[in-house]
């Protein structure tokens, strides 16, 4: 049994108890809920609204003639100004004038929890690990009750739902009855397992949801027909979840289109069948089994830091096993780990140069090589061998570790067989955290003497090559620069990066689900970074 299980079904007072007996600080505990729920915090949308927002008219001191023009206004589009206010501001629009006190309670209402905190939610969520007031608890049931509905949203992130579970349990009632659409709802540990009540599975006007820290129910205990016809965008964050309430999901949603997973909390079989996914975002997730069944419009699929089964663990170099079979439309990958991730392709493990086992529609790629493991570069011939038109690859260079286990030269990659998207359809190349070894340079100037149609090379150079004074980036880079480069259009870039603290890809989820981004993984944030001078000669 690893370390998340042990905790689940555990409360806080034991689990105090038992790190006393160990003779170790109490305050640890917090310390660990603040890292979980930093986790959950990070992939959380934000609200709508914000009671800290600036108001244009905030510094007007007079109206030229006296008249309240704004009362004059429909009575719907009134409704619409309140229902982009803070709970408590659309409420006070009733001190305004007799024109507006019905207005508030016909008006689609947006409540977030944190902003019935004494500093409005200035300070982002509460502190983890201490209590959440009680007042709070009250106001979001006064709320819940003095409004009819509908809400179009609704955020609960700062209670501690085991010490509010009768209030809890009406809230969810509530926000059914009355057709939330939007819906963030977080337990704050302890216990890290409170089992979700399964009404909110009969919520048929939910548009979005995200849950954290929760039980999901089982499927017996849903009420019978529960469905989310209308929900767009799931997340789950830190959850526990059998296999059938996690597929049982996904069939009762026929208009999903995005799904994200984050530190699921225990072991489950995600076996994909769906006929409306797009997205499909997993990370720092214990999942047994990874399965793309029948999914013909899901165009992204981003993993990040998926655990091996048994080893409970979420290291960089987790490995992980993903299956891909029914995904005509599948455009975007990464971050994936050669040599570490078990990919296969229409259930079949992909053997290099096997020309069975290809993606043809994968068009952008982002892998994760450890170029100081040897073994870890011997797989990435074969892996890139399967995306037969991939058009730009980003390549993220973990540090290279002290007891390097082999280095990769140039005649490696020469020997290593035809790489037809290298050769075809690629045309941008993407190298973050550049170390300056020589198996990366070498991997560099076999693309640049390979890629016919290349038409952009960036290459983001690591802090760490400017540690020392002796470090020159030219010199390193001079057999790239030097390099018979195939394409004579190709650009090349060289960018300092701005990261100093390098702990795996610099990636955004919130990108990734961006289809306005064409490549969720060409961040302009390194753009932005200084460009460094390089000699060709």
């Amino acid at each position: 049994m690893d370390d998340q299980q042990v905790l689940l079904g555990i409360s806080r007072s034991d689990m105090l108890a038992r790190i006393e007996r160990c003779g170790r600080d109490p305050a640890m505990l917090d310390l660990g809920s603040n890292m979980l729920l930093h986790f959950a915090y990070e992939y959380l949308p934000d609200p709508p609204v914000s009671p800290t927002a600036p108001l244009s008219l905030a510094g007007a001191s007079w109206v030229p003639d006296g008249v309240d023009r704004i009362s004059r206004l429909p009575d719907e589009l009134l409704r619409d100004i309140i229902s982009r206010l803070p709970a408590k501001d659309a409420a006070r629009t009733a001190a305004l004038a007799s024109r507006w006190r019905p207005l508030w309670r016909s008006a689609p209402l947006t409540l977030v929890d944190s902003h019935l905190l004494p500093d409005g939610g200035a300070s982002g969520p509460l502190i983890i690990g201490a209590p959440s007031p009680r007042a709070v608890t009250g106001a979001v049931s006064s709320a819940l009750a003095a409004h009819p509905g509908p809400f179009s949203c609704v955020h609960f992130t700062c209670s501690t739902m085991d010490e509010h579970r009768g209030e809890m349990a009406h809230w969810v009632d509530t926000l059914v009855a009355k057709g939330v659409q939007d819906l963030v709802f977080v337990n704050r540990p302890w216990p890290i397992d409170l089992r979700l009540p399964a009404t909110l599975f009969s919520c048929a006007s939910l548009t979005r949801l995200y849950l954290g820290v929760w039980t999901l129910p089982g499927t017996t205990a849903v009420p019978r027909g529960a469905s989310f016809p209308n929900l767009r965008e799931l997340g789950l964050c830190m959850t526990v979840m059998e296999d059938r309430a996690l597929a049982f999901l996904l069939e009762r949603s026929p208009v999903l289109e995005f799904l994200l997973i984050m530190w699921s909390q225990t072991g489950a079989r995600l076996r994909l069948v769906s006929h409306s996914l797009r997205c499909l975002q997993l990370g720092y997730t214990h999942l047994k089994d990874i399965e793309v069944v029948d999914a013909p419009r899901l165009e992204r699929l981003f993993l990040r830091n998926v655990s091996l089964p048994g080893t409970g663990k979420f290291t960089i170099n987790s490995p992980s096993r993903i299956k891909i079979g029914g995904a005509p439309n599948l455009r975007v990958l990464g971050y994936i780990q050669p040599g570490q991730t078990e990919l296969g392709i229409s259930n079949t493990v992909i053997v290099a140069g096997s020309k069975e086992n290809i993606v043809p529609s994968v068009q952008i790629l982002a892998i994760d090589v450890q170029f100081g493991i040897r073994n870890a570069v011997k797989k990435v011939p074969g892996f890139l061998r399967c995306f037969p038109k991939l058009e730009t690859l980003h390549v993220y260079s973990p540090p290279i570790p002290e007891k390097s286990t082999g280095k990769v030269n140039l005649k490696f990659w020469e020997e290593g067989g035809p790489m037809k998207c290298m050769v075809q359809s690629m045309k941008k190349v993407f190298f973050y955290e550049f170390q300056g070894s020589r198996s990366e340079v070498a991997f560099l100037k076999f693309i640049a003497e390979r890629g016919r149609v290349l038409e952009l090379m960036v290459v983001v150079v690591a802090k760490a090559c400017f540690s020392s004074v002796d470090d020159d980036v030219n010199v390193k880079l001079k057999p790239l620069t030097g390099a018979k480069w195939s394409s004579k259009a190709c650009k090349l870039q060289i960018i300092e990066s701005p990261r100093t603290d390098v702990a795996g890809p610099l990636c955004r989820h919130n990108i990734v689900s961006d289809f306005g981004w064409a490549d969720p993984f060409d961040l302009r944030y390194y753009y932005k970074a200084e460009r460094i001078s390089v000699s060709y000669s």
